[in-house]
């Protein structure tokens, strides 16, 4: 069977099994949309977000790029970053890397010439500033180190945009995240998160 004809059978299959167990699911979803979360992820087709925080369609707004980057010079993600915040008003902003990230990888090790190379400029810089501490590590070790460096820069980098310091005011209190998604065992490691007042600890919350 031709790959792309298995898609549109499986998606007509999903639309009748949705609508037999809720009928108003796809009217209700047509009226609009009220997600709580941005989520901004790597493009990597290994990381599924509705699957891994196991959500439904309509409670994630989401943006994906090579290395889960939040770049001033990228209209896209500031656009979506705006929207999310200014319309939708959605409360936590997550950034979500993942460990075995070829985007970073390639950032630490010299990514072929081309448009990639200048994409990842921002992860080879923090891999620079960290040098001396990550060339310590075994290579898996430094990649994965710089995965979750990479995540943490990100959302510093989100929490200085005007979108963010905007809203936060107004009296408006998006969160941001910085997460790290397991491959090998499916699960996320939570590795910072900002509020208006700073750091937080929101996992018993």
């Amino acid at each position: 069977m031709n790959p792309a004809r298995r898609l549109l059978l499986a998606n007509k299959s999903w639309a009748q099994e949705r609508r037999s167990i809720d009928p108003e699911f796809f009217a209700r979803l047509a009226n609009g949309q009220q997600p709580e979360f941005l989520w901004i992820s790597c493009s990597d087709s290994r990381v599924p977000e509705t699957q891994l925080t196991v959500t439904d369609a309509g409670e994630l707004f989401v943006h994906r790029n090579v290395a889960n980057l939040v770049r001033a010079d990228d209209r896209n993600v500031l656009c979506v970053l705006q929207y999310a915040i200014e319309a939708l008003k959605v409360h936590h902003v997550i950034v979500c890397g993942h460990y075995g990230c070829g985007g970073v990888k390639a950032a630490m090790t010299g990514p072929p010439p081309g448009r990639l190379t200048e994409w990842l400029e921002p992860v080879a810089d923090i891999y620079q500033r960290h040098r001396a501490e990550l060339d310590l590590l075994p290579e898996d070790e430094r990649w994965a180190k710089l995965v979750e460096l990479n995540s943490v820069a990100q959302v510093n980098r989100l929490a200085e945009t005007d979108v963010i310091q905007n809203a936060w005011a107004r009296g408006q209190y998006p969160y941001l995240h910085a997460w790290v998604y397991s491959l090998p065992d499916g699960l996320i490691q939570p590795l910072l998160t900002l509020s208006p007042k700073g750091p937080q600890d929101l996992l018993g919350t």
